[in-house]
């Protein structure tokens, strides 16, 4: 399954957005207001829960100094990684696409598209007003 968000626009350089989101505590001010929990587990590694889904930890896995950011979950029974594409316009502008990719059986792809979709849709318009 592949979802990606619109580009946004962020009135931020590259180096800036990249920076943001390297720092893993930034992603609470990303979080949807239905966060139930988000907890820093250490400079590479966060845990969030969205009221009635289960916790996921996310964790860096790569990256391209800035330009693109990719998180995986730290476990193996939900593989998926979210990566942030961040393209610089000038010195005080970019453009940042989150895209979502994972490998779901039919009947768990069908459950979770939607709340995914809304999930990363809601951190690109959040990651807009940074």
């Amino acid at each position: 399954m592949y979802l990606e968000t619109p580009k946004k626009k962020v009135n931020k350089s590259g180096k800036e957005v990249f920076e943001f989101l390297n720092d893993v505590k930034n992603f609470e001010t990303l979080m949807p207001e239905n966060i139930d929990k988000f907890q820093v587990i250490n400079e590479n590694r966060f845990l969030f829960a969205l009221k009635g889904m289960p916790e996921i930890v996310l964790q860096k896995k790569q990256q391209t100094p800035h330009t693109q950011l990719i998180l995986g979950a730290a476990s193996e029974k939900l593989p998926f990684t979210l990566t942030a594409d961040i393209t610089a316009i000038n010195e005080h502008e970019s453009e940042v696409t989150l895209s979502f990719e994972g490998e779901f059986n039919a009947m768990m792809a069908m459950m979770i598209k939607s709340p995914i979709n809304n999930f990363i849709g809601t951190l690109s318009e959040n990651l807009a007003k940074i």
